[in-house]
């Protein structure tokens, strides 16, 4: 198993690159390719497990910082620090109230932002995915010098950065329109007459032996 030369290396090697900047650089503190590339794998994957269970909860936000920063330390690459550190900052609102947005934001401004969170939403994942696909196989329609691909590729990443932070943006002011968002107690209808069993079981009631009857 070949280790590499230092802590920054080349996750794309040149035998196997379609165009001249395809690198993929990266930071590990892990001395070997193989246990980088699977070590990577698997904390990309209790990134996105963490995000969509428990990002919500009380320290979500803050095990969602650290995995991301150990993503980074075990060669999860550079590019994507750009997006989590925004991420990250939101995350720590979820479930916070959102006064100081409801300042700022008017609510003409507001209602446009709820109109246009889908289309930003959308926006972002296809700039995003256009990123990673110059970042690997350099292809742009037109184009075949390596240098105007890769100012396309930053300018890309750059509206995606833009974009993300618009439409998290564009999210609070959904958050909003209903007020902002409270902790709301669980409520189990089943259990109505919860009081009402437990003085039962605290008093039940003596078995009547005999009846009688006029």
């Amino acid at each position: 198993m070949k280790s590499p030369d230092g802590f920054f290396i080349e996750a794309i090697s040149p035998a196997q690159r379609f165009w001249l900047h395809c690198t993929e650089g990266a930071f590990t503190l892990i001395p070997n390719f193989l246990l980088t590339g699977i070590v990577v794998v698997l904390v990309s994957l209790a990134v996105i497990f963490w995000s969509v269970r428990y990002i919500h909860l009380k320290h979500g936000a803050t095990v969602f910082l650290f995995l991301r920063i150990l993503l980074t330390l075990v060669g999860g690459g550079i590019g994507h620090l750009v997006l989590f550190l925004p991420t990250w900052g939101y995350a720590t609102r979820i479930n916070k109230p959102l006064h100081w947005w409801r300042k700022i934001l008017p609510g003409h401004l507001r209602k446009v932002l709820r109109i246009l969170y889908p289309y930003s939403l959308a926006a972002t994942a296809l700039f995003w995915l256009t990123v990673m696909e110059l970042g690997i196989f350099g292809w742009f329609p037109g184009q075949s010098d390596a240098e105007t691909i890769l100012n396309i590729v930053f300018i890309c990443l750059f509206s995606t950065v833009i974009l993300a932070n618009a439409t998290f943006i564009c999210g609070f002011a959904r958050d909003m329109k209903n007020g902002s968002p409270k902790r709301v107690p669980i409520r189990f209808p089943e259990y109505k007459h919860r009081a009402h069993a437990i003085r039962i079981h605290r008093y039940p009631l003596k078995p009547v032996k005999h009846l009688h009857f006029p």
